[in-house]
């Protein structure tokens, strides 16, 4: 008779206790040369993430080269006084090393991520990069032609060109924020080599940069690693720039840009929305989430699942200008895209659930999963140095207290349902609300003028 086997069941694990989670809080400190560095210890994260932000705003463009920012952010990969720029990208990739980098309003960022092992390596590269970049002819040349050829496409982008024609539309001419932040056609053809280093040598100093860096730094002596690499790189002092004041235009209106034959119409609804800095923005965030934060909020809950219109619509606020004094502003957008037919339809619908927001108000169901949402994810979200780095970044760019993320998370958890209401309402009223269509005008204008939400006006595509 054979013996019948038995399996042995090991016993199954179990979830240890819960520990109580806070965004890093990040050490601070000068080098020598004024550059400001933030440090942030991350037990266990290997690959370190460095980012460095400096005071190059869009606005501090010279007339008729928008985009010049932009063009300065690529070529700082594109070779140094040391190395060409085959050479400096063969050094970062024997580092194991990625360095990316945008221009946007506040100023320029530089990304590196490397793993520590090679940080001192990686480092210096990055330093010989901000002290000594090459800026040669044929690179910014071949930087400005890329460029040039990018700009077809995002023309052709729904999303892109509901976008551009939105800035265009809230604020005036004069002001940077209503152009393309990576420049036109004609602004970009402009660039030389020499208009970039011009920039650079006006914008670009230690004294007004930042440098955050965040990962494991065990056994690393950072004080001294920052010194010999970044610590050489040296400059004038800072020297104080004026802001323009912002102004803006979101009087109720609906602007068509025209696509004939587009099977579909790109929806972009926006306003401009408080400073960061204002005692409402927790709340906005909050409410603004349960209308259109994510799957299960508001607006897809009628417009995609009930409806059928679309695959999804996304309620946001996107900072422009952050202020120590409360004078700057953000976007507050709702955005996504219907099928043309239904473009009148899916617009009744979308005012009828802001109309029912300001008459009813959210749940506490809603504000209840919105909180989970927003505050349960967050050490998710933070696991890796680069998110961490980037938040930090943020805030450093914003104005923000380095603690403003972790008290952030405090407000969100603390926030009640009829307060996160009232910061949603006043965030999209439906009387103050510049809408962009990208679409079949000849199809759409009849529809959306019936619909009596602001006067219509149709732009030909470019």
């Amino acid at each position: 008779m054979t013996e019948l086997a038995t399996m042995e069941f090991h016993p199954q694990p179990q979830a240890g206790e819960a520990r109580p989670w806070a965004f890093p809080a990040p050490e601070r400190g000068t080098l020598g040369n004024g550059l400001t560095v933030l440090r942030c210890h991350r037990p266990g994260q290997q690959v370190v993430a460095v980012e460095v932000l400096l005071a190059a705003p869009l606005e501090a463009e010279p007339a008729g080269l928008d985009g010049i920012a932009t063009i300065m952010a690529r070529a700082f990969s594109e070779g140094t006084d040391k190395l060409s720029a085959e050479e400096f990208a063969a050094e970062l990739e024997r580092c194991g090393a990625t360095l990316d980098s945008y221009a946007d309003h506040p100023g320029v960022r530089l990304s590196l991520e490397v793993p520590v092992s090679r940080l001192p390596k990686a480092l210096d590269l990055l330093a010989d990069a901000l002290r000594a970049p090459a800026f040669a002819d044929s690179e910014v040349e071949r930087l400005v032609r890329n460029r040039l050829d990018e700009i077809p496409h995002e023309t052709a982008n729904p999303a892109r060109r509901a976008a551009k024609e939105l800035s265009k539309e809230l604020f005036p001419a004069t002001l940077r924020m209503s152009r393309p932040r990576q420049g036109t056609e004609e602004t970009v053809e402009a660039i030389d080599s020499g208009a970039v280093r011009a920039f650079y040598e006006k914008h670009v100093r230690p004294a007004t940069a930042t440098t955050v860096i965040v990962g494991d730094l065990t056994g690393v002596d950072v004080d001294a690693l920052l010194a010999d690499t970044l610590g050489a790189w040296t400059g004038s002092s800072a020297e104080p720039r004026p802001v323009p004041s912002v102004t803006a235009d979101d009087t109720g209106r609906v602007v068509i840009v025209d696509r004939p034959g587009a099977v579909q119409t790109q929806l972009l609804i926006g306003r401009v929305g408080a400073d960061r800095h204002d005692r409402v923005w927790p709340a906005q965030v909050l409410g603004t989430y349960c209308l259109g934060g994510t799957l299960t909020s508001r607006l897809d809950r009628v417009l995609r699942e009930e409806k059928g219109y679309t695959y999804g619509v996304r309620a946001f606020g996107q900072v422009l200008r952050s202020a120590p004094d409360g004078t700057g502003i953000a976007m507050l957008a709702i955005s996504g895209s219907v099928d043309t037919p239904n473009t009148g339809p899916a617009l009744d619908d979308l005012w009828k659930v802001l109309r029912t927001l300001a008459a009813e108000g959210l749940t506490d169901a809603e504000r209840d999963i919105a909180v989970q949402n927003l505050v349960g994810v967050a050490p998710l979200k933070f696991e890796t140095a680069a998110a961490v780095a980037g938040t930090l970044a943020d805030q450093v760019e914003q104005h923000l207290p380095d603690d403003y993320q972790a008290t952030l998370y405090q407000q969100l958890a603390a926030t009640g349902t009829v307060e996160a209401t009232a910061a949603a309402v006043s965030a999209f009223p439906v009387d103050r609300l510049v809408t962009v269509l990208v679409g079949d005008a000849a199809t759409i204008e009849e529809p959306v003028k019936a619909l009596g939400i602001g006067e219509v006006s149709v732009v030909p595509a470019e």
